[in-house]
């Protein structure tokens, strides 16, 4: 292998433990805030949850985000050093700042970005572009309307229960926080394994798009390993910034993000773990009271999602121009 395609990789998994830090604070803020485990338990079965999910449902997405987004035989492997370096300098600023941004819109616009420089925009696939972004933008009002309801109908089955019912929410979070963690990895980790498995066909390492087995081990690791050390800036902003997170919060929250991620991961449809869990969180606070809510934090997140993509497309497009210049 080239000394390029040995960068990408390691920008790539760098990217990809990025991802774990940053979403660790997903799947594990509400468990936490909730009293249900210790924040270590939490963290570390998180991790193994994350690794093991991408064995377990293929690699759909990853052949989304390799086949569908960009014409390889258009592309360089200067293009995917910036699309990486574009979505790593967003992640790292928006993790400084304790911004749960999405790791998936900087990554996609990362790659718009440098294609678009490195390449034309000729060489975007607009149909995938399309089946991306749709995935991306809908998913969090999915992931809205899903908690609403799925609180609602909590309420309603156990409105005659007694305070017990409260030990049921807190003890089943092992079971709903362990599927977000399944899902998280199988659908996080594998925007990692497409980009990968994309550089070494344009390497010329192999033939045609197909993951390799060490592809996704070294990938489910990196965002494993992410997960296991947490964001902790993001932790407290899901975690107590919304609103005062009981059980039954945190187990109606795991139960719909793990529902809307697995189920975009098994169609192949990369989804924001960071949108679809605070959209959750913020449905099911509403089922309760919208004046639960505190918007204001909902609105800073709503104005990180919509700038990431056109933020990290300007770096990667920068970062692209530097490589051609220190080139020539």
């Amino acid at each position: 292998m080239s000394l390029q395609l040995y960068i990408v990789i390691a920008l790539a998994l760098v990217f990809d433990f990025l991802n774990g830090v940053h979403d660790s604070s997903n799947i594990v803020a509400t468990m936490i805030s909730s009293r249900a485990f210790r924040p270590q338990t939490a963290l570390g079965l998180t991790a193994l949850a994350n690794f093991v999910g991408p064995f377990l449902f293929g690699v759909a997405v990853a052949t989304t985000i390799g086949e569908e987004v960009a014409q390889a035989s258009a592309l360089n492997l200067d293009v995917l050093i910036a699309c990486l370096v574009g979505a790593i300098v967003w992640n790292v600023l928006t993790w400084f700042l304790g911004i749960p941004s999405s790791s998936s819109h900087a990554l996609i616009g990362g790659l718009i970005g440098a294609v678009t420089v490195g390449a034309g925009f000729g060489a975007i696939k607009l149909h995938g572009l399309e089946k991306v972004l749709i995935a991306l933008f809908t998913s969090p009002l999915i992931g809205f309307a899903v908690g609403f309801i799925v609180t609602r109908l909590i309420y309603f089955l156990v409105q005659d229960a007694t305070p017990a019912i409260n030990k049921f929410f807190k003890h089943g979070q092992l079971v709903t926080a362990l599927g977000m963690a399944f899902s998280h990895g199988t659908n996080d980790a594998q925007k990692t394994m497409g980009l990968i498995t994309l550089s070494l066909v344009i390497g010329g390492f192999i033939n045609e798009f197909r993951v390799p087995t060490w592809v996704i081990a070294i990938s489910a690791g990196a965002i494993g390993l992410g997960t296991a050390l947490g964001g902790w800036r993001l932790i407290r902003t899901l975690g107590g910034r919304f609103y005062k997170i009981r059980p039954l919060h945190s187990f109606s929250t795991q139960l719909t993000s793990g529902f809307v991620i697995l189920t975009a991961s098994v169609f192949g449809l990369p989804v924001s773990t960071s949108q679809v869990v605070s959209s959750a969180i913020i449905g099911v606070g509403s089922s309760e009271s919208f004046g639960k809510v505190r918007w204001s934090v909902a609105e800073e997140i709503i104005t990180a999602w919509f700038i990431t993509i056109p933020a990290s497309a300007a770096v990667s497009a920068a970062v692209y121009w530097v490589i051609m210049l220190i080139g020539k």
